[in-house]
């Protein structure tokens, strides 16, 4: 029995570490909260706190950034990517994810994109859908979450 016991709690505790109960609601939400704030704050002070690790924006796995419409990454909380151009970045499947962000953005003003990630705990690629809007003339914030 002390064995099944110990079983179970390893089960537990790597269940615990390896779930991302992140469902499409939160993600929306989220980037609809760091709209809001946005448009309250204005966009260069919105995405210098899109970029603070820890800040009001990063909550663990669940994480706004920001990028321009020229593909440069305006606020990362996760990443020391700030300034890097990934516009022609492509995915594992050939999608040019941040190209497709500035075009959903472009044409419907919000929306979602997937594309696929490697998943911060297995490693592995997975499917990744993020939902994007635009913030300013010529910005964009997301965030997504692994299907």
């Amino acid at each position: 029995m002390g064995r099944l016991m110990k079983l179970g709690a390893a089960l537990l505790i790597s269940s615990a570490t390896y779930a991302f109960a992140l469902t499409a609601d939160e993600v929306k939400a989220h980037v609809m909260a760091g709209k809001a704030f946005c448009d309250e704050v204005g966009v260069a002070k919105c995405v210098e706190e899109i970029g603070t690790k820890g800040g009001k924006f990063d909550k663990g796995e669940l994480y706004i950034w920001a990028n321009d419409f020229e593909g440069i990454i305006t606020g990362h909380p996760k990443k020391p990517i700030k300034g890097k151009n990934l516009y022609r970045y492509k995915d594992k499947a050939g999608n040019q994810l941040f190209k497709n962000f500035i075009d959903v953005v472009k044409a419907d003003g919000s929306g979602w994109s997937d594309y696929v990630w490697a998943h911060p705990v297995t490693k592995k690629q997975a499917p990744k859908s993020s939902f994007v809007i635009g913030i300013g003339e010529n910005q964009l914030i997301g965030a997504g979450y692994y299907k």
